[in-house]
């Protein structure tokens, strides 16, 4: 099987789509309609600041998905990076709270949607290619 064969290259572009609209999307909401963020997602008021970092990174990661529709092998890091945070957010903040008891019903949702990313990225991410050592 040759290496291109091994390589999803519709998933990738399905997980590229997907964090366009997931991340950019929630990412434009944080930064310009906070307000409307917060209620639709039943989140708590934000500081500004913290936001605007997170709004921040989230579009980033919009813009690079865009440019990974074009080039999908090119752009796998962005979306390792994205499986990392997410799987380390479970393992960090969600295990440790579902087990103290302290699971607020919004923290539902966004580890639902943290979770089809997670499944998504496992699935499409070419791991043999991404840990390749170049010639």
């Amino acid at each position: 099987m040759s290496d291109e064969r091994k390589v999803r290259f519709g998933w990738l572009r399905v997980m590229y789509v997907w964090t366009i609209l997931g991340a950019g999307g929630f990412g434009l909401m944080a930064l310009f309609a906070p307000g409307l963020m917060e209620s639709a997602m039943a989140f708590p008021a934000q500081d500004p600041f913290l936001r605007g970092v997170l709004g921040s990174v989230y579009v980033a990661f919009g813009i690079l998905s865009i440019l990974g529709l074009r080039s999908p092998l090119k752009f796998v890091p962005v979306l390792f990076l994205q499986l990392c945070y997410k799987a380390i957010w479970f393992i960090v903040v969600l295990v440790p709270r579902l087990l103290g008891g302290q699971f607020p019903p919004h923290a539902m949702v966004l580890a639902l949607v943290f979770a089809t990313y997670v499944i998504g990225d496992l699935i499409a991410i070419p791991f043999g290619r991404l840990f390749a050592r170049e010639a």
